[in-house]
């Protein structure tokens, strides 16, 4: 596997503890712009930078409309509004209607990522309770990109993990530790090929 240049992380119920592990386990390992859609409730008010800031190096913002992508960055859909990753590599915020009754949606990031970034996109699909998520992983491994599941025995809601691999055969699949450390493994043994 040759080591992406981005990676898009999407997640539902149990999403917190799970994305602060995965920050936790390649801090100071990635210099990645790392993209995450989490479920919420669109009235919902969150600090990302409060929330998974002290588990990472990089710089957690939420994400806005035209922001460019930059290295070292951990970008968080907001509450509410679609995240999309253009191919000139500016993130796109929309409103259009929900998916697998969700806004922000997991497969509207992934599929506009493995648009976007190719082969060079390694995708993440973590604990949650409905099905988002599995179709833009297929989209994602059907560009050539990694495609990694949490292993639903390790969930706190298994639901989300399930569905993708009742859908693909991922190129990973395990506990967020083994996760977080296969991707710094990646990332680092790939760097400059």
């Amino acid at each position: 596997m040759k080591a992406p240049r981005a990676i898009a992380i999407g997640t539902s119920a149990g999403g917190v503890s799970a994305v602060q592990d995965f920050l936790r386990g390649t801090k100071g390992k990635l210099s990645l712009p790392i993209f995450v859609v989490q479920h919420l409730p669109a009235n919902a008010r969150i600090e990302p930078a409060l929330i998974y800031g002290p588990y990472t190096h990089a710089k957690v913002v939420e994400a806005q409309d035209k922001m460019p992508v930059e290295p070292d960055h951990v970008y968080f859909a907001p509450p509410g509004y679609h995240l999309l990753i253009e191919r000139e590599l500016t993130l796109s915020l929309t409103q259009d209607e929900p998916v697998h009754f969700s806004r922000p949606s997991i497969d509207v990031l992934f599929e506009s990522a493995a648009r976007a970034y190719g082969s060079s996109l390694c995708g993440i699909l973590l604990t949650g309770a409905n099905a988002d998520g599995a179709a833009g992983l297929q989209t994602i491994q059907t560009m050539g990109g990694i495609t990694m599941v949490h292993d639903p025995s390790d969930a706190e809601v298994p639901a989300m993990p399930l569905a993708a691999l009742n859908l693909i055969r991922p190129n990973f699949t395990g506990s967020v530790g083994r996760i977080a450390a296969e991707v710094a493994k990646i990332s680092q043994s790939g760097a400059g090929s």
